[in-house]
């Protein structure tokens, strides 16, 4: 049999290189081989978005992380020191000088009042409890004035202090009295997981571009995305998650055993204070700051803020510089180990107003037009301009032990831990645990967020 030779071998005429150009035409090598020139590539990969994580929050802002040991965390919560009393539904009807006025309280549950307590009316009238009815469904109390003046009629559904009581000589103690209590809260732990795949011929392609230091291999790249994706998600869960009470889809949640999670945004927005649009005036930020009295706030709190709440506040600094706002000197910086320029270092811009100070930031989160800084049209997606977070630790009413503010906490037992689980499967890459021609990196975490006192928190809301 003779050999032949395919006809790719020589190719043909019209793509052989070297008979682009006859000798006498020659002027360089370019004039017959213009195929093989490498380009002028620049390996560098440009981040056209700069850095596109949206981490480093939780950290920030002075959270800690924790081991857990059950399905669930608990935490306990002082209740307030003094007990007030709830009105019911009805109006208070007027009552003459001398006269007793009866007092419809709320339900039986919410009574706090005892025989001889002094209870503080609309108007600072002072009155003396003469009669409790704590039991039923309608109780009551009857009062009468201290002074011998008319009690004006009231409105329902009233939260009434009770400043003290009196006793004549020579009586007996209180019979009944007040226990004090904690609150219990509870968070369940929630399982956030990612995967990426490559298979073994993508995995050995070099690309032009340097993904890490001498590293060339495209898919790199996917990994490591992924892998910040699923930490930044993570940090999603733990500020936007919340707790599954949809029943209606029980196939969705509770027989699939999900029970979800609540996060810091939902946890100030049930038990924390809510700003009802943003701070754009003193009387603005006033008004937080007086809520921050009644709740017994620490004197340090990391605000941060989408950038138009970024603006207002830039704002009000420079109109309130030497005068109503301070900055610079009459400004704390405990929380940066008492320095202005690791404040400034981070990113901050720290002012101070009715003897709290205030640090700022800006917040990626709420501008990246992919997370919640995404508008459709004119309308803005997230109802969220800012958080404020107070740098203090608070005192658990069951131990007694001091604690951040904000607690990460993962499973983790015996040397197990669940905080962030990366591991391999496949045959390639260094896995030999399946047969399949590609390897899957996969994560896996499970954890829980604690916001203690989220009644000192503040959410921003735009409007």
């Amino acid at each position: 049999m003779s050999v032949t030779t395919g006809t790719g071998f020589y190719g043909t005429p019209a793509v052989d290189a070297f008979r682009k150009a006859t000798p006498d035409k020659y002027v360089s090598l370019g004039d017959f081989i213009d195929e093989i020139n490498k380009p002028d590539n620049r390996d560098q990969l440009v981040k056209s978005f700069g850095a596109q994580t949206i981490t480093g929050f939780l950290q920030m802002t002075g959270a800690v992380k924790a081991q857990g040991v059950a399905d669930e965390v608990q935490w306990w919560e002082e209740a307030r020191l003094h007990a007030t009393q709830k009105t019911g539904t009805a109006t208070i009807a007027s009552a003459a000088a001398g006269a007793a006025q009866t007092l419809p309280l709320a339900s039986s549950a919410t009574v706090n009042l005892r025989l001889n307590d002094i209870l503080m009316l609309p108007g600072g009238n002072r009155v003396f409890v003469t009669a409790v009815t704590a039991t039923g469904a309608s109780p009551q109390a009857t009062v009468v004035n201290l002074k011998n003046a008319s009690l004006p009629s009231a409105a329902a559904n009233l939260t009434l202090p009770i400043v003290g009581n009196l006793y004549a000589q020579g009586t007996d103690q209180p019979t009944e009295y007040l226990e004090s209590n904690v609150l219990k809260r509870t968070n369940p732990y929630m399982i956030v997981k990612e995967a990426y795949k490559v298979t073994g011929s993508q995995a050995t392609n070099i690309g032009w571009v340097e993904v890490a230091p001498g590293d060339y291999r495209w898919f790199m790249k996917g990994e490591m995305d992924t892998r910040q994706r699923f930490v930044d998600k993570r940090e999603l869960m733990m500020l936007l998650g919340q707790k599954v009470t949809n029943t209606a889809t029980s196939t969705a949640f509770s027989s699939a055993g999900i029970a979800g999670s609540e996060g810091y945004f939902e946890a100030v927005e049930n038990r924390g204070l809510i700003q009802g649009g943003r701070i754009a005036t003193l009387s603005d930020l006033d008004g937080i700051v007086k809520e921050l009295d009644r709740q017994g706030a620490g004197p340090e709190y990391a605000m941060y803020v989408d950038r138009t709440q970024d603006f207002n506040i830039d704002d009000l600094i420079a109109a309130g510089l030497g005068s109503s706002l301070t900055s610079g000197v009459a400004t704390q910086f405990g929380a940066f180990n008492n320095s202005a320029d690791m404040a400034v270092a981070l990113g901050f811009k720290s002012f101070s107003r009715g003897g709290y100070t205030f640090h700022k930031h800006s917040w990626k989160l709420l501008n990246d037009p992919t997370m919640l800084g995404i508008e459709n049209g004119a309308t803005e997606l997230s109802p969220y301009a800012g958080v404020m977070i107070p740098l203090s630790t608070v005192v658990d009413a069951k131990t007694g032990d001091r604690n951040p503010s904000l607690e990460i906490n993962y499973k983790a037992s015996q040397g197990y831990s669940r905080e962030m689980e990366h591991w391999l499967t496949g045959s390639i890459l260094g896995a030999t645990n399946a047969t399949s021609d590609l390897v899957q990196f996969n994560y896996r975490s499970e954890i829980a967020l604690v916001t203690r006192a989220a009644n000192r928190h503040v959410v921003i809301r735009k409007s």
